[in-house]
C-alpha cells in the first residue's frame, strides 16, 4: 500500500480537518471565556460581603455535619496521548466537549479534609486521524465514548473565608466505557476502532465553594490521567492502525458546577 508523507496525508485530509480545528478551538475558547466571567463574578460578589462591616454568614454550620449529599453538572474534553515503536507516526487527535452529570457523597474528616465519592455519568466524542491512507473509511475513526467514572477523592481546602472557601482536589478514579467496543469480533479492517472497557486514573484540581443563602454552590477544574493502556489492538500484528502503537492513554480536563 502507497503510503505518503505526513505532508500530504494533512493535505488529502484538507479542508475539512482544518475547520473542524477551526470551529473547535472557537466553541472551547468562548466556553472558557463564559465560565472565567462567570467565576469573576462570583468572586466580586464574596469579595464584597466579605469586607462589609458586619458580613451575612450563610450556611454557618454547614461544614459541621459528618455526611452530607449533592449533585453535580459540568463539562468534559478527553484527549488521547499515544506511545510509538516508531517516532515518526503521528495519529491526529480531534477533541470535543462532552457533559457530565452525576452524584455527591462527602464525608468530614476534620475543618480542613473531606474524602468524596462523585460517581457520574460521562459522555465525550473524539476523532482520530490515522496517518497512510487515501480514504476517510481507512483514515477517519470517529470515538464516541459514554464513562460511568467513579472517582474517589481527598478534598483539602483552606479555612473558610466568610462566604467563601478554596479547596485543591485529588485522588484516583476508575471508568467503565459503555461504548468500548473490547469484545467486537471486527476491528479496524472492518471500521471498528476498540477500547478496553476499564481504565484506572488519578486526578488533580481546584476550586472554590460558595456558601450560598439555601446551598453550597461550588464551581470546580479537574485533570484526569489514564494509568492503564487501553488500545485493543487488531488481530493483525502488523495492523497500518495499530502496529506501531505501544500504549494509548486518555487523559482530560472536567469542568464540574456542584450543589451540596
Amino acid at each position: 500500500m502507497w503510503l505518503p508523507k505526513k505532508a500530504e496525508f494533512i493535505n488529502i485530509k484538507g479542508q475539512s480537518l482544518s475547520m473542524r480545528y477551526t470551529v473547535g478551538s472557537k466553541l472551547h475558547l468562548t466556553r472558557a471565556l463564559l465560565f472565567s466571567v462567570f467565576i469573576s463574578l462570583l468572586y466580586t460578589t464574596a469579595s464584597q460581603a466579605q469586607y462589609r462591616r458586619d458580613p451575612i454568614i450563610n450556611l454557618e454550620n454547614f461544614d459541621l455535619d459528618r455526611v452530607h449529599w449533592g449533585y453535580f453538572l459540568g463539562f468534559n474534553q478527553y484527549d488521547f496521548k499515544f506511545d510509538y515503536e516508531d517516532s515518526f507516526a503521528d495519529v491526529q487527535v480531534a477533541k470535543s466537549t462532552g457533559f457530565n452529570v452525576g452524584l455527591i457523597g462527602d464525608l468530614r474528616i476534620n475543618d480542613y479534609l473531606n474524602l468524596r465519592l462523585e460517581p457520574g455519568l460521562y459522555y465525550t466524542q473524539r476523532s482520530l486521524y490515522f496517518p497512510g491512507f487515501v480514504e476517510e473509511r481507512d483514515y477517519f475513526r470517529e470515538v464516541k465514548s459514554t464513562y460511568v467514572h467513579i472517582p474517589l477523592l481527598l478534598k483539602v481546602s483552606t479555612k473558610r473565608l466568610n462566604n467563601f472557601k478554596p479547596f485543591l482536589v485529588g485522588g484516583v478514579s476508575t471508568s467503565i466505557n459503555l461504548s468500548s467496543n473490547e469484545t467486537n469480533p471486527n476491528d479496524n479492517t472492518g471500521g471498528v476502532f476498540r477500547m478496553k472497557r476499564n481504565t484506572y486514573y488519578y486526578e488533580l484540581g481546584f476550586g472554590i465553594d460558595f456558601y450560598l443563602m439555601y446551598f453550597k454552590f461550588s464551581p470546580s477544574i479537574r485533570g484526569v490521567f489514564a494509568l492503564n493502556d487501553e488500545l485493543v489492538r487488531d488481530q493483525n500484528p502488523n495492523s497500518l492502525w495499530t502496529g506501531n502503537i505501544n500504549g494509548m492513554y486518555t487523559r482530560g480536563v472536567f469542568v464540574n458546577f456542584t450543589f451540596e
